[in-house]
């Protein structure tokens, strides 16, 4: 039997936190974040980080497990996340899976197979090197001479891509066509009931994430982001690139103003909470809840706890 994990994902600002804190105490369970950037240490403010205080005692996991300056990946948070959620099973808990990195939920759930081998940085540093010689478009040819179905969807400048594909037959023998073939044949790791939080009005939740970006501004973002470049910190690692992390960036840089870098936060955020929402919307299998003028919380611990029922757990 596929073991049975909740979901709570959503845009940005929804309140995914506290509905996942209020279910793990329904329901005897566990948080394990599935928020991309709440894994980096020193890096609070800007991911809305959950707080002591907000977890009300809830065993959270998935949370500052990695450096900033550290390339994490989704194969390697399936990895580790996979360990969280397994042990919680074994404890006869419930594991609850929270955030809104989608990628990283899905790719969980699946139990996906990346084929990766992040050890083997000299053979992606080849590929790399022959890219930077040949051109996208020779590379893209040494693609299609074993896997043409890949190389008829890929651009000559889809620099990561095709040096992927190409990374993936060179360390398997299996083309990343028939890869991802054979992972969506597979059963799914676990049996995922999936709550999505949204609001009715869409501008009801443009107004959440500006205020969210406010009250980031005063506690602190400027002065974390500052303290991360002081600390060695550079501008082009992954973390720094995130939203709420790069504009600060730029106005310390003296490239922009501060207003101006709080506003580029905002946009940005509103922007990722759209692509949030088209990514949810693929799939038929969530249930949604969507706020009025502000969350029910109360209303929704019912609403969720009566799917979870339908759904066996």
């Amino acid at each position: 039997m596929i073991p049975k994990v909740v979901v709570i994902t959503g845009p940005t600002a929804t309140g995914k936190t506290k509905l996942a804190v209020a279910l793990a105490k329904e329901f005897d369970g566990e948080i394990v974040s599935a928020d991309s950037m709440q894994l980096y240490r020193r890096m609070d403010v800007g991911t809305a980080k959950v707080s002591p205080e907000e977890t009300e005692g809830i065993a959270h996991h998935m949370i500052d497990i990695a450096e900033p300056n550290e390339s994490y990946s989704v194969s390697r948070y399936v990895e580790d996340a996979a360990k969280c959620v397994d042990d919680i099973l074994s404890r006869g808990r419930l594991p609850i899976i929270a955030g809104g990195t989608n990628l990283y939920i899905d790719s969980l759930i699946s139990g996906r197979d990346f084929a990766d081998n992040e050890g083997d940085n000299a053979l992606r540093g080849e590929l790399d090197r022959q890219y930077d010689a040949l051109g996208g478009e020779k590379m893209l040819e040494k693609l299609q001479s074993f896997d043409p179905e890949r190389a008829a969807k890929l651009h000559p400048a889809d620099r990561r891509r095709i040096i992927r594909a190409i990374e993936v037959f060179k360390l398997t023998g299996k083309t990343i066509t028939q890869h991802d073939l054979e992972t969506q044949q597979r059963p799914p790791r676990y049996d995922a009931a999936v709550i999505a939080l949204d609001f009715a009005d869409r501008a009801k939740l443009y107004e959440r994430i500006d205020r969210r970006v406010d009250l980031m501004v005063r506690e602190g973002l400027f002065a974390e982001v500052e303290q991360l470049i002081k600390s060695g910190l550079s501008d082009e690692c992954t973390a720094m690139q995130a939203i709420g992390y790069k504009e600060p960036a730029a106005y310390l840089r003296g490239e922009i103003t501060k207003d101006e870098a709080i506003e580029l936060i905002k946009r940005e955020s509103r922007r990722y909470a759209k692509r949030q929402l088209t990514w949810l919307r693929r799939s038929k299998d969530i249930f949604w809840i969507r706020w009025g003028a502000s969350p029910d919380f109360q209303e929704a611990r019912r609403l969720s706890t009566e799917y979870l029922h339908s759904h066996g757990i």
